[in-house]
């Protein structure tokens, strides 16, 4: 027999199951109207793009610095020929890639010595995708730089435009366009950080009056060119400074007065002629003299003709007199040198046959002479 506690249970169960069928049927409405809403909204059509304005000028200058010096730089794949033990056949094995720059309308490529260092080929391909096979032309390692010429068939793209760096000051902008990582014709742009940095450089040397900046600098930028804000070539990008290998904001580029001191010597001749004044010095040997003398300056270890003297023997003939063993050489061009490095940096500015004023100390008295710089090593 029903009751009517049983059957106001029933009912109760009754409502509360039309609720929850209720909630489920409004969730399942929601659910799927939502996106037929959302397709039928005026609001999710496009939005209209704002307009931009005219560009920045400094922007504009931008792009225009890379248009009319994209041209102008080259990307190098090298290569190097070996033979295969087993078969004996001669096979071609890639090494790396690099940047580069044109130089002149010869078809000259000036890149970093490292960066076709070891290689048997190196392949320029130019901005229009064309690829060409190069020749070596000359290299100084010392300077970390080297010439590359295109062998035939060279369009000609216009060299890039040298600059100097004599006047460089921190906090120019500059810009580097180059091949980093293997991303062809990349532009990146940063500042002048400092001048006159040393690295070590091939051979156990030091290159000198580097560029320092915050541009950044890839493995694959090594041979491009670093460029100021009027689109003129300031230096090649030559090496960074990166625990990780990549760019940590600390790059450095050879000055481009080096290079265009250095580059025609590799054209003319195939390598680079030191000026020398013909004298034998030794860095670690010219410290003990100058402190055990209390002197600035370097001391003329030995003659032209080779021999290593305690007494004066003539070492150089000069316009004026003669430098002998013993001299002390405290300026060149009123420039002092206390170090056999600074007295070779002065020098290596200068050129083969060049007259310049040596101021030295001999027997205590000062002196002045007038010297010819010669072909060193």
């Amino acid at each position: 027999m029903r009751t009517d506690s049983d059957d106001s249970m029933s009912w109760g169960r009754r409502i509360w199951w039309i609720a929850v069928l209720t909630a489920l049927a409004s969730a399942v409405v929601l659910t799927l109207s939502g996106p037929l809403e959302a397709a039928t909204s005026p609001s999710a059509a496009p939005r209209p793009v704002t307009p931009r304005g005219e560009l920045a000028a400094d922007e504009k200058s931008t792009i225009a610095l890379f248009e009319q010096t994209r041209d102008s730089v080259v990307f190098i794949s090298t290569s190097s020929v070996v033979q295969d033990f087993w078969s004996r056949n001669v096979l071609s094995v890639p090494r790396g890639t690099g940047s580069g720059f044109i130089w002149d309308d010869a078809g000259h490529v000036v890149t970093n010595y490292h960066v076709i260092e070891g290689a048997s080929e190196a392949t320029v391909k130019l901005a229009d995708g064309t690829d060409y096979k190069s020749t070596l032309v000359g290299a100084s390692p010392s300077h970390d730089i080297a010439v590359l010429k295109i062998v035939s068939g060279y369009k000609h793209p216009t060299p890039v435009p040298l600059g100097t760096s004599h006047d460089l000051r921190v906090g120019q902008k500059v810009f580097a366009i180059g091949n980093p990582c293997g991303l062809d014709w990349t532009l990146t742009s940063g500042l002048v950080s400092a001048l006159n940095r040393s690295l070590p450089g091939e051979r156990g040397s030091l290159v000198e009056h580097l560029i320092q900046t915050d541009a950044a600098i890839n493995p694959g930028n090594s041979g491009g060119p670093l460029l100021d804000s009027a689109g003129r070539l300031i230096g090649i990008n030559t090496a960074i400074y990166s625990p990780s290998g990549t760019s940590a904001g600390i790059g450095f580029a050879v000055p481009v007065d080096t290079v265009n001191r250095v580059v025609p010597q590799l054209i003319r001749l195939g390598k680079y002629v030191r000026p020398s004044l013909g004298l034998r010095m030794d860095e670690d040997l010219n410290q003990r003299l100058v402190r055990a003398l209390k002197v600035r300056g370097v001391v003329v270890l030995q003659s032209a003709a080779g021999r290593l003297a305690p007494g004066l023997q003539e070492a150089t003939l000069t316009r004026d007199g003669n430098i002998f063993v013993g001299d002390i050489i405290m300026a060149v061009n009123g420039k002092p040198t206390e170090t056999v490095r600074q007295l070779a940096l002065l020098l290596d500015e200068m050129k083969v046959g060049d007259t310049v004023t040596l101021s030295l100390l001999r027997k205590g008295k000062p002196a002045v002479l007038e010297a010819k710089l010669q072909a060193g090593n």
